[in-house]
């Protein structure tokens, strides 16, 4: 009974992380507005960790900090990197070549699963992935030029980063089964203090406290950040590495969407057929969990 309710919970929790992490694009573009990207990301995450611990401590779970080693590696990947080389390179490019490069994390993760933790990807996988390929391919339409070439190779770098996170993260899940909220709340931590070091370093603008900033913080420390990251890991437990992250190229289509409604920005035909086969390379990589299920 148990084992049929996993799968269902754990794609219900990736579907909600992934209109969470969608629509944060969105706010995060807004936000900025108002403060440095190195400020704000430092913020976001530190107020995300002191949620999170106050959580753990209402709710009584652990407070011990899981193995230190994946863990700080976890958090500098996956929430230091990831979200400070992002940030950087869209100082640098442009929103929509940004997000999807660093989305291109699932062709990382699916080879850092094979190496690191021996999960040989399916038919189905590498259907999905190539699929997935075509898509950003066409969303990204190199023969139109990627734009400024540093801002291209850190947004690269910041999916293999988190590609990085997802592996250490599933690892640390395999070997030590540490309680998915104390490990969101200390690799954040981490995360976080990276963060912090590297705002401190860099000059950026005056944070300007509006309300609009406000609530830009607000939603992404609770919803993007603490409730989210939470759910994720418990996708990555949950779910094979391949389908998990291939599953993440749902967030940049969602925010191409998102964004044509709320910001007015109408994606190009090229967009659209890109959408088409990441749309097709999902369904392909869903095939697999359903199987599983049956």
């Amino acid at each position: 009974m148990n084992d049929a309710k996993a799968p269902t919970g754990a794609l219900a929790a990736l579907g909600a992380t992934v209109v969470i992490w969608a629509f944060s694009w969105i706010v995060m573009k807004l936000v900025l507005q108002y403060a440095g990207p190195f400020d704000f990301s430092a913020l976001r995450y530190t107020l995300g960790a002191a949620v999170l611990f106050v959580v753990l401590v209402v709710t009584r779970r652990p407070l011990a900090p899981p193995p230190l080693a994946g863990t700080v590696v976890t958090g500098v990947a996956q929430t230091a990197a990831f979200q400070g080389l992002g940030q950087f390179a869209l100082t640098a490019g442009g929103t929509g070549h940004v997000v999807l490069l660093a989305y291109a994390m699932p062709f990382w993760a699916v080879l850092l699963a094979w190496l690191l933790l021996g999960e040989r990807p399916l038919r189905r996988h590498w259907l999905g992935l190539a699929l997935a390929a075509v898509g950003l391919t066409c969303v990204i339409a190199p023969w139109a030029g990627l734009g400024n070439p540093a801002s291209t190779a850190y947004a690269l770098l910041g999916g293999v980063c988190w590609a990085l996170g997802t592996v250490t993260s599933k690892r640390m899940f395999q070997r030590h089964q540490p309680d998915p909220l104390t490990f969101t709340a200390w690799q954040m931590a981490f995360g976080a203090l990276a963060l912090a070091i590297v705002a401190f370093l860099v000059p950026q603008r005056t944070i300007a406290w509006t309300p609009a900033f406000i609530a830009g913080l607000a939603y992404s420390v609770i919803l993007a950040t603490s409730v989210a990251w939470t759910l994720w890991l418990l996708v990555v437990r949950k779910l094979p590495t391949a389908v998990a992250s291939v599953s993440s190229l749902a967030v940049p289509v969602l925010s191409v969407l998102m964004a044509w409604v709320v910001l007015d920005e109408k994606p190009t035909p090229s967009e659209w057929l890109g959408m088409g086969f990441i749309v097709a390379g999902l369904v392909a990589v869903s095939g697999v969990v359903v199987k599983r299920r049956a």
